[in-house]
């Protein structure tokens, strides 16, 4: 299979070297692989941190900058960064005010983010971790125990960065990015398998004319595979999924979210549908965006999350935010 790359064991390395050209307002260590806020720490300010595999972007050094992350750490693909690499964050960005870890509910990021915790704590650093399991569509899967962590990830970096922008303290940043994962649910589909650089193929088998409902990012088992269908009814499907899961009775913020290779035009055609399904379930829409955020690489399909919000979290989400993958307001 044909990939834009040198040489896979390179092309995280490759990718931080021309994401630090391409982005000067960050600080990019590509041999510790820490991607640090310039300017970090910010005095009074609580320091916010993620991490995971690459292959996601622009999840999660993409949401670095003002109003959102201060540091990510990006692993091997689909492999969890290691605990050096979260504790090195964590120095960086704290100020004194605590550092917040914001963990996808992966059994190799929960581990290696509680270790780093440990760490930091010996180190003087005062570490809240927030874990994200917002995936509906499955209760277990290949890499977790619970629900996987997904789309609800940029929700809570975007609120709790925009709390944390405004001097909010540790325990009420903390506070804000669970209230977000408990008013979140995701569900995502597959319409082709994703390829990783060392395999130079696909992950898995998905048939010609079938998708696979309830996928994960790294290619996980969902629950059924059906064969292909239309937009609408792939938004049926999934508006079911996360509305019957979140019961909703107020606002919701809306991410139609692409899984790497699903064009705009198509996703926005998606959105159509999407918005009819909320709609003929009486589901309030306070915002929506469109894009591929939490991506799988080269998988064609698309997520939708959504997010209960109160006025409060609605003004956290509209306020300015500037980071390589998602700007407005400044």
């Amino acid at each position: 299979m044909k990939m834009l790359i040198n040489v896979a064991e390179n092309v995280v390395a490759d990718a931080l070297r021309g994401f630090a050209a391409a982005h000067p307002e960050l600080t990019v260590d590509v041999e510790r692989r820490v991607i640090v806020r310039r300017g970090a720490p910010y005095e009074g300010k609580v320091g916010l941190v993620s991490g995971g595999g690459s292959g996601h972007e622009p999840l999660h050094g993409g949401f670095v900058g003002k109003g959102m992350l201060d540091a990510a750490c990006p692993g091997e693909v689909f492999t969890s960064p290691v605990p050096d690499q979260m504790v090195r964050a964590a120095a960086a960005v704290d100020s004194g005010a605590g550092v917040l870890f914001i963990v996808k509910n992966y059994t190799g990021d929960v581990l290696n983010f509680q270790m780093a915790a440990e760490l930091a704590e010996d180190e003087g650093v005062q570490v809240v971790s927030v874990l994200v399991d917002d995936d509906v569509a499955v209760t277990d899967s290949l890499y977790t125990a619970g629900r996987r962590g997904t789309g609800a990830t940029l929700f809570i970096e975007k609120i709790a960065g925009a709390a944390a922008e405004e001097g909010a303290p540790l325990d009420r940043v903390a506070a804000l990015a669970r209230q977000v994962n408990a008013a979140s649910r995701t569900f995502g589909v597959a319409l082709s398998a994703c390829s990783t650089p060392a395999k130079g193929g696909p992950t898995f088998d998905l048939p010609e004319g079938e998708l696979e409902l309830g996928v994960g990012i790294h290619g996980e088992p969902g629950r059924e595979r059906r064969a292909m269908m239309t937009s609408g009814e792939i938004a049926d499907v999934t508006v079911e999924a996360v509305v019957s899961d979140l019961n909703p009775d107020g606002p919701v913020l809306v991410l139609v979210n692409g899984m790497g290779a699903t064009p705009l035009l198509e996703l926005y055609g998606f959105n159509a549908e999407v918005q009819r399904a909320l709609a003929e379930r009486r589901v309030p829409v306070a915002r929506t965006l469109v894009g591929n955020y939490v991506t799988s690489l080269d998988m064609a399909g698309a997520s939708v999350t959504i997010c209960q919000v109160d006025e409060e979290l609605l003004r956290l989400w509209d306020a300015p935010v500037s980071t390589p993958g998602l700007r407005w307001g400044c």
